[in-house]
């Protein structure tokens, strides 16, 4: 039973993770669409949008992986953060060539931050911190 809890933290932090970065990016893609270059590369002010978001989506994934992992918040998200940092990586590798390997770079660093500072601001609502 506690390796369904984990996991299910786990799945829900990234499933909130998700939602938000596809939403954020569906509406930008509807309301610039010549801003997300459809067919050529996206311009430099949406790479730097889609950085910011995908924190945010990435700290509240955190903060939600956290809140389920009750009894130990940190290390679901620490193990969550993992999971991003690896999935970022194949992401990079299967878009090398189509995006700036600087996006891709901060992209793969910024997300598991994201992660570890949505969970410690968990902690900090906790009173742990």
């Amino acid at each position: 039973m506690v390796t369904l809890h984990a996991f299910l933290a786990l799945l829900a932090g990234y499933a909130v993770m998700a939602a938000i970065v596809v939403a954020a990016t569906a509406l930008i893609s509807r309301l610039l669409p010549e801003w997300c270059g459809q067919g050529t590369r996206p311009a430099a002010g949406y790479l730097f949008v889609n950085l910011g978001y995908s924190f945010l989506a990435a700290a509240a994934g955190g903060y939600i992986t956290a809140w389920i992992a009750a009894p130990s918040p940190l290390a679901h998200a620490l193990v969550l953060a993992v999971i991003v940092l690896l999935l970022g990586a194949v992401s990079a590798f299967s878009a090398r060539g189509r995006q700036p390997v600087t996006y891709q770079i901060a992209l793969i660093v910024l997300s598991p931050l994201g992660v570890l500072a949505g969970a410690l601001v968990r902690l900090r609502v906790l009173g742990v911190l």
